[in-house]
């Protein structure tokens, strides 16, 4: 467990084709089952400081505790995701801690030294940001917001994994609606 920030919750995978990852963590793996968005609506995005439009596909799953995170880039606006790509790498590019006190552990982490360098909000209460450390490949820093519907959507996610049979391994992604 962190120090800072209590258990990492979310492995975030940066894959250069979803629909094989998902079939690969799913049929290979045995983690399941999916909820695919082929484009989050994040609103607010900042990298560096600077706004931009970002195109991502997203799935997430469960296994236990931990959730999956396979992200893959749909354009080239600047991004970790993309930065990551570029630099020849892909696979675990960040590890997620998940809070219900964004303000006050955001402000903690930058009094430890942390800069944001992306940002955004996905539906009511989902802000996420990145900080900027990475001392190698896949140790970015996400902090995510998870209360009101992103969190109940996150709960649904964990709970479909729950003796999940294997059948139905890619579902469309919850509403974010309040």
């Amino acid at each position: 467990m962190s120090r800072l920030l209590g258990e990492i919750r979310q492995l975030g995978y940066v894959v250069p084709d979803i629909e094989a990852a998902m079939d690969h963590w799913s049929r290979v793996m045995g983690v399941g089952p999916f909820f695919y968005n082929p484009r989050v609506p994040i609103e607010g995005y900042h990298y560096g400081g600077e706004p931009f439009e970002v195109e991502n596909s997203v799935a997430l799953a469960n296994s236990g505790f931990i959730q999956i995170e396979l992200i893959q880039t749909r354009n080239d606006a600047p991004s970790m995701y993309r930065d990551f790509m570029q630099a020849g790498n892909m696979g675990l590019q960040h590890v997620a801690f998940w809070t219900k006190a964004f303000d006050d552990d955001l402000a903690l982490m930058r009094k430890q030294g942390f800069k944001v360098q992306m940002e955004g909000c996905v539906g009511e209460n989902g802000r996420f940001v990145y900080f900027d450390r990475e001392a190698h490949p896949g140790t970015v820093i996400e902090l995510s917001e998870v209360v009101g519907p992103k969190g109940r959507m996150f709960e649904m996610i964990r709970a479909a994994s729950e003796g999940w049979d294997g059948s139905d391994p890619v579902r469309p992604f919850p509403s974010l609606e309040a």
